[in-house]
Order: C-alpha cells, then sequence, then structure tokens
C-alpha cells in the first residue's frame, strides 16, 4: 500500500486546514486508516483513527471537537478536517494504514502543518 499525504501548509492560529490521504491499494477499503503527528523534538504521536467502512472514529484528546477523520473509499482517500487550530498543533502530519486495526503497517510520507500567530 503506497500513501500520498497533502493539504499541509502554513494557516494562522484559529484557522483551518483539510488534510488529504490517497492511497495506492485496491483493497483500501478493508484498511483501517490513521492520521499521527510528530512535532520538533517530540515523539510521533497518535490524533485520530477510522474503521474500514467509516462507521468507527477514534480521537486524542487533545484534537478532539476540533478534528474530524473521514473516509471516500470510493477515492482510496482518508482526511483530516482540522479547525481551530493551535500552535502546538504544529507537526508533520503522517497518515498510516492499518490491516488490522492498531497494527499500522504502512505509512505515507508526511505533510508539514504550520501554525502561526
Amino acid at each position: 500500500v503506497q500513501l500520498q499525504a497533502s493539504g499541509g501548509g502554513l494557516v494562522q492560529a484559529g484557522g483551518s486546514l483539510r488534510l488529504s490521504c490517497a492511497a495506492s491499494a485496491r483493497t483500501f477499503s478493508s484498511y483501517a486508516m490513521g492520521w499521527f503527528r510528530q512535532a520538533p523534538g517530540k515523539e510521533r504521536e497518535f490524533v485520530a483513527a477510522i474503521s474500514w467502512s467509516g462507521g468507527d472514529t477514534w480521537y486524542a484528546d487533545s484534537i478532539k471537537g476540533r478534528f474530524t477523520i473521514s473516509r471516500d473509499n470510493a477515492k482510496n482517500t482518508v482526511y483530516l478536517q482540522m479547525n481551530s487550530l493551535k500552535l502546538e498543533d504544529t507537526a508533520v502530519y503522517y497518515c498510516a494504514a492499518a490491516p488490522h486495526l492498531g497494527e499500522y503497517g504502512y505509512w505515507g510520507q508526511g505533510t508539514q502543518v504550520t501554525v502561526s500567530s
């Protein structure tokens, strides 16, 4: 599975961005998908995940209520809508695919999100 993340950029605090992650796999709909992020000098952390059907979603407490994960299996794409962005959301964001929930075996290249004051 090849994953291509896009949509990052520079945004002011309080603004919004939508990240996209396009997958190459024809079996995309059988994978759970997740978003992770890594800020400078910090370890990579979980942001959000979505089940293969899109019926279940999970979020880190730090972004709950501000970010929304969704997927379009017809387009082999998962999204992360990020609203009310904060300075501490600045990081490289990665998408990942999990053949089994929680077991992320495939990773995209990352897209930079920078939130400015």
